[in-house]
């Protein structure tokens, strides 16, 4: 049966590449660029999410991808530009997310939706990101966020996971991929988007339940937890 999704950042890259594998299964999806929607205003959070449900009739799905990625090592910033920078990531990457979670949830819960978040989240939440430290802490924040919200809305039907990339190919970090990054992997790569996308869709899918609360990584064996 086809379903309601929205997913944010869905503009370009791994967005893009999540809303396109939706809709090939039949899905009704809104993919969000900034053009729509500044993540860092709750209201245009909120209006943006009662417009969605207009438009799709229900959101079954909401795929928390938008992501700010600034450079700012510590020891290249001033002060001011070491708190503005962090002002500006935790506004989209964590704050924004959070909002729109909370939005879209209540709606799934008013209609009685059995439904699914997935977050996009980063490798750099575990290994670390010495060039863009706010970026890292976000992510690992929304990590936490979804950890959180999966025990909260689990009595509501609502199962909710992240996932962790490391590297993809995209236009946005194409300047970043370099042979000592490909490196990292022992595949010699880094990933592609719909790679990222095949495993949104699956936690979004009725069959992921019992993945709530789960932090998939996707990372080619670039950084192993233990």
């Amino acid at each position: 049966m086809s379903r309601g999704v929205l997913v944010t950042g869905g503009s370009r890259g791994i967005g893009a590449a999540i809303a396109d594998a939706f809709r090939e299964q039949g899905d009704r999806v809104i993919a969000l660029s900034s053009a729509d929607v500044d993540l860092a205003d709750p209201e245009a959070v909120a209006r943006t999410v009662t417009a969605a449900t207009g438009e799709l009739g229900a959101i079954d799905v909401l795929v928390n991808n938008a992501g700010l990625v600034e450079l700012g090592s510590l020891a290249g910033s001033s002060y001011d530009e070491w708190q503005s920078l962090w002002r500006r990531t935790f506004d989209v990457n964590v704050f924004g997310a959070a909002n729109m979670s909370h939005r879209v949830a209540h709606h799934m819960i008013d209609r009685g939706v059995r439904g699914r978040i997935v977050n996009v989240g980063s490798r750099g939440a575990f290994r670390g990101e010495p060039d863009m430290p706010a970026y890292g802490a976000s992510k690992a924040a929304l990590h936490s966020l979804g950890q959180s919200l999966a025990v909260a809305l689990a009595p509501h039907g609502i199962a909710v996971t992240s996932v962790a990339p490391g590297f993809v190919a995209t236009d946005r970090v194409s300047d970043m991929v370099t042979d000592e990054v490909r490196a990292q992997s022992p595949f010699n790569r880094v990933a592609e988007p719909e790679e990222v996308a095949a495993a949104v869709v699956y936690l979004a899918s009725p069959a992921a339940e019992w993945a709530s609360g789960t932090v998939l990584d996707l990372n080619g064996a670039s950084h192993l937890r233990t």
